[in-house]
């Protein structure tokens, strides 16, 4: 399995292959870049297909979430892990438990916290070996209460914000009332972003792989249900991806009639030329990184001392950024997720 030579291979600082024999874990740690500070990112669980896709899976979201912290003014670095297996069927304390043993063998480079397939008390598990975990922390809320460390809610109100600045932008739009909006993939994040937006007054329809969560959903917001395979074809103002990452690609792109596309999804574009491919349909993107990066800086904010009103001031800021992006691309005639990369690059010192 190349490494150097990977096509998403963005001079890792670090890769690290883990396993332990006893209780089956087999996971990769990819720390991609601390110039900013230690790599914080998500330990994802997923039946990958093969080695190589769980190897492009971890190069690929540690380097988004390099570019997300930078973006995001956060004094982080950018780093992921993924476990190869089934969440449902392959997770277990003591595999939960080796990774912990692993991720502390980094010293601190990376911290690990909750991504696709693991929760908070699976970091609370791998915290029983390690320091360098975070997202488990219990947190205020508005109402003077207290929710888990789980920073779901905290990334689906960062998507919230940048699809409003996306539909200022792009529709003209001060508010959201009868905005159409499909959302793909309404678990943890995609449950919270509907509720956003149907308080907003948009007109939501959502799927999943999960049929029965999509209904469940629906009804709790008023959503209309559709099946998984043909949420790309609605006529609606706004396509919000928030499910598994390349979403965007050769055989979805020409399907799409909505003139935005805002999610929480990770590393939506299959491909960089897919951003290209959005800007000649005149379809405006929000990049993933920077509309996503509500959760992370709930989970920094968690380490530097957690006050909810001004984590909530930090992650309304990323409209500004979409903004700026938004304009520059305008001016520049430059797909917008090109131009977030040449700015996260600039604010990390990469000069590639």
């Amino acid at each position: 399995m190349p490494l150097f030579d990977h096509p998403d291979f963005d001079d890792h600082e670090q890769v690290v292959f883990c396993s332990d024999a006893a209780s089956g874990l087999r996971a990769i740690i990819a720390v991609h870049d601390t110039a900013l500070g230690p790599a914080l990112g998500g330990c994802r669980m997923w039946p990958y297909a093969s080695d190589e896709e769980a190897l492009r899976d971890a190069l690929r979201l540690s380097r988004g979430m390099t570019y997300k912290s930078a973006l995001a003014g956060l004094p982080l670095g950018g780093g992921k892990s993924v476990i190869i297996g089934n969440p449902r069927t392959d997770k277990s304390e003591a595999l939960l438990r080796a990774m912990g043993r692993h991720v502390e063998r980094l010293g601190g480079r990376y911290i690990v916290a909750e991504d696709s397939g693991t929760g908070v008390p699976d970091i609370k598990t791998m915290a029983l070996e390690t320091a360098h975990v975070s997202g488990v922390v219990e947190k205020a809320t508005a109402g003077g209460g207290t929710r888990s460390g789980d920073p779901s809610p905290s990334t689906a109100y960062g998507v919230f914000v940048g699809l409003r600045a996306a539909v200022l932008h792009r529709l003209h739009r001060t508010d959201l009332e009868g905005l159409t909006v499909a959302i793909q993939g309404v678990g943890s994040v995609g449950g919270h972003l509907a509720r956003y937006l149907a308080e907003a007054g948009a007109r939501l329809w959502v799927a999943d792989i999960d049929e029965a969560q999509a209904r469940r959903v629906a009804d709790r917001v008023g959503a209309t249900p559709v099946p998984a395979d043909a949420i790309l074809d609605l006529e609606v103002d706004v396509f919000a991806p928030c499910a598994l990452g390349a979403v965007l690609n050769d055989a979805t792109i020409p399907r799409l009639t909505c003139p935005v596309v805002a999610g929480a999804a990770n590393n939506q574009l299959a491909e960089a030329r897919h951003g290209q491919a959005l800007a000649d349909r005149g379809i405006l993107y929000a990049p993933d990184y920077v509309i996503n990066a509500g959760g992370v800086i709930d989970v920094y904010h968690e380490r530097a001392g957690y006050d909810h009103g001004r984590v909530m001031t930090h992650i309304e800021r990323i409209a500004d950024t979409l903004t700026e992006i938004f304009a520059r691309a305008d001016m520049d005639r430059k797909p917008t997720a090109a131009v977030a990369d040449r700015m996260a690059r600039q604010r990390v010192g990469r000069s590639r």
